[in-house]
């Protein structure tokens, strides 16, 4: 008798927190290497889940990228820049659910207001809840999920079985975030190895060295030492204080702008001249690497000697119009439209094409000018 109440507590103990429906999706969920995969994950495990309408992702909630919304409805944009819910996730970050409800004081008020109309009215929505992933008081990402009137409101299970699921989608964004972190500096050092000698320094986020070439390594000597000292002196010279206060500010500036900031203004190539020797000068840009952009950006730092990059002036006219010449009349109208200093946003707009399309033919103009950056580009074509 003892024995099968014991096995009757081991059973009751052990018995399964999520429905053995969910466990297929689930594994597909950790199973996702790339936004593609995990949005696609996301979408069957919360099908299999909880009955819905429309399931919606956010990610990447940062100042340098654009947004990367996915939406199983069409949803007009700027649903998170909307007022009230900016405001309402603006003033308690670290809030993991939020409900439309929370944001109006009433029924009535939430029918009336211009969100209702513009985003919840036309998808026939009558329930909506948000889960709110956090990294400190930086917004990594939000899921969505939106009901109709027949499917009615949240209950108490299906919130309970959200919360459980919460903490899965949590574990899957991190390992995401992580391989990100890890894949940017593979393709980092890929690329950076491929364009020695130019002396070209990587940071990660929190300053620390993720790659430095040999030339590089001689130019901080020679900035600091000066150019016959620097011959004398082997030893290593560490990266100078004038470039590490200007990616300081810089980070500060990117944290400064919010959780859910996602303008790309204010973050233009950075230019650090040596303070005594002013043809020694550095390149300070922030670098998202790779497409998927949930990790924080790293700090790319290009150093030139102007005296010796300087060539007779019909010089440059026949350099620059060799690298014109490689490019389509596409490109080179981007090419000159970048050196204006326009964003890809304006770009696409002044000439008519979607920003992906803009994003491919700069990349195209990148990989045949063998550059990095804007400002390389835009040195070039000077």
């Amino acid at each position: 008798m003892q024995r099968s109440k014991a096995n009757l507590r081991a059973r009751t103990n052990t018995q399964r927190v999520i429905d053995p429906a969910l466990e297929r999706p689930l594994l597909n969920l950790h199973r996702a290497m790339d936004i593609r995969s995990f949005w696609k994950a996301v979408q069957r495990l919360l099908s299999a889940a909880v009955p819905n309408r429309v399931i919606g992702l956010t990610l990447q909630h940062t100042p340098i990228l654009p947004l990367i919304a996915r939406w199983t409805q069409p949803m007009p944009r700027g649903f998170f820049a909307a007022e009230p819910l900016q405001s309402y996730v603006a003033k308690r970050p670290r809030q993991k659910f939020v409900r439309i409800g929370d944001l109006f004081s009433n029924r009535h008020s939430f029918i009336k207001s211009a969100f209702y109309r513009r985003y919840i009215a036309p998808q026939k929505c009558a329930h909506t809840i948000g889960l709110f992933f956090w990294n400190a008081r930086r917004l990594l990402g939000v899921i969505v999920i939106v009901r109709d009137a027949k499917q009615g409101a949240f209950s108490r299970s299906e919130i309970k079985l959200i919360r459980q699921l919460y903490a899965q989608f949590r574990t899957a964004l991190d390992r995401l975030r992580s391989a990100e972190r890890e894949r940017s500096v593979r393709v980092a050092l890929e690329k950076f190895m491929r364009r020695v000698p130019l002396p070209t320094i990587l940071l990660r986020w929190n300053l620390k060295l993720v790659y430095q070439n040999q030339a590089a390594s001689d130019f901080c000597s020679v900035w600091q030492r000066g150019t016959e000292r620097a011959r004398s002196i082997k030893t290593k010279a560490a990266l100078p204080s004038e470039i590490l206060d200007r990616c300081r500010t810089l980070k500060q500036r990117w944290e400064e702008l919010g959780p859910l900031h996602t303008s790309h203004s204010g973050f233009k190539d950075e230019l650090v001249h040596h303070p005594a020797r002013r043809h020694l000068r550095a390149t300070i840009s922030l670098k998202q690497i790779s497409s998927a952009g949930l990790a924080r950006p790293h700090f790319l730092i290009e150093f030139e000697n102007l005296r010796h990059s300087a060539v007779p002036k019909d010089e440059i006219v026949r350099t620059r119009l060799s690298h014109l010449v490689r490019l389509t009349r596409r490109e080179q109208e981007l090419a000159r439209l970048v050196c204006d200093g326009r964003s890809n946003q304006e770009i696409a707009d002044e000439i008519g094409l979607s920003l992906e399309t803009v994003k491919k033919h700069l990349h195209s103009v990148f990989r045949k000018l063998e550059v990095s950056s804007r400002g390389r580009l835009t040195a070039m074509m000077r």
